[in-house]
């Protein structure tokens, strides 16, 4: 985060505001909630989105295994695959960082309001640390790593293959 993580979200008090406060904060609380509810709904469809297409290149490296020789030039299919998963690592932090943003502004919105509900559900949940409560997206960080994980076998795979080193491998058990 940056280093304005404690900088008021607020222009006015109720005070120097010309106009309604209350009603404005509470008609800007929930568009900012909504905001932060979008976030999570392009994430979702991002990771849906880089799911299909990883699953692809998986099934890609399947088709041309069974159809086709094997060459060097099939280690791209497993470099492509790398490539989606350090991406959508990349899209997963990102969108983590900008509701995690978005959170914490909501929470300084809720100082001025009659209920905190979200700043109250997140401390039962022990702000994502207690253990009984996991993170989304902790979790979903943990798909991009396997994928790449899997690609980077899939490139040793076949790395050894046009090396003729499974052959051997084989020969010897």
């Amino acid at each position: 985060m940056s280093n304005q993580t404690n900088r008021s979200p607020f222009n006015h008090s109720a005070v120097t505001y010309n106009g309604d406060f209350q009603a404005h904060l509470l008609e800007q609380y929930k568009l900012y909630v909504q905001s932060a509810e979008n976030v999570s709904a392009r994430r979702i469809a991002s990771s849906r989105y880089l799911l299909t297409l990883s699953a692809a290149i998986v099934a890609l490296y399947g088709l041309q295994y069974t159809n086709f020789d094997l060459g060097l030039s099939t280690l791209i299919i497993p470099v492509v695959g790398i490539a989606v998963a350090l991406v959508w690592r990349a899209v997963i932090r990102s969108h983590a960082d900008l509701n995690r943003a978005k959170f914490e502004i909501i929470h300084k919105l809720e100082e001025l309001l009659p209920a905190a509900v979200y700043r109250n559900e997140w401390e039962l949940l022990g702000k994502g640390e207690s253990g009984a409560y996991w993170q989304i997206t902790k979790i979903e960080r943990w798909i991009p790593w396997i994928f790449g994980l899997s690609h980077a076998v899939l490139s040793v795979v076949i790395f050894l293959e046009n090396a003729g080193l499974v052959d051997l491998m084989r020969k010897t058990t």
